[in-house]
């Protein structure tokens, strides 16, 4: 299973939650998008252990089996059509939901996430 970790599934995992840190474990290849590092990052900047999470985030994204996910022109085509769907269907989600969207669906992912608003996507592969 290739897993790409939004946002709050990080967290969670952080936090210790037994089903996350299960999910994980089994995965045969962990994701975390850039733009989940970069909601991470604003979110160390702001808050009071960002020394303390930087470090965590680091020796994560060090572990066998977990590397980061970066756009290229073909994720901008993605982008595009989850856009252009999500606008067809009057069901905006964020703007970074849609980059890891498309990043998913490009790079053929399970997405592990917690926010509803990705069932308006029904293409997108979730557990």
């Amino acid at each position: 299973m290739k897993l790409a970790l939004d946002t709050n599934r990080y967290a969670d995992l952080c936090r210790g939650d037994v089903s996350v840190v299960q999910m994980v474990e089994i995965a045969d290849e962990v994701w975390l998008p850039f733009i989940v590092l970069g909601e991470l990052r604003a979110g160390f900047a702001v808050g009071t252990q960002g020394p303390r999470n930087e470090g965590v985030l680091r020796r994560f994204l060090l572990k066998s089996g977990v590397s980061v996910l970066y756009a290229d022109v073909q994720t901008t085509y993605h982008y595009g059509a989850v856009y252009r769907q999500l606008r067809k269907q009057g069901t905006p989600i964020p703007t970074n939901d849609m980059w890891i969207a498309a990043l998913v669906l490009q790079h053929s992912l399970l997405l592990f996430a917690r926010d509803a608003h990705f069932d308006a996507l029904a293409q997108l592969p979730r557990v």
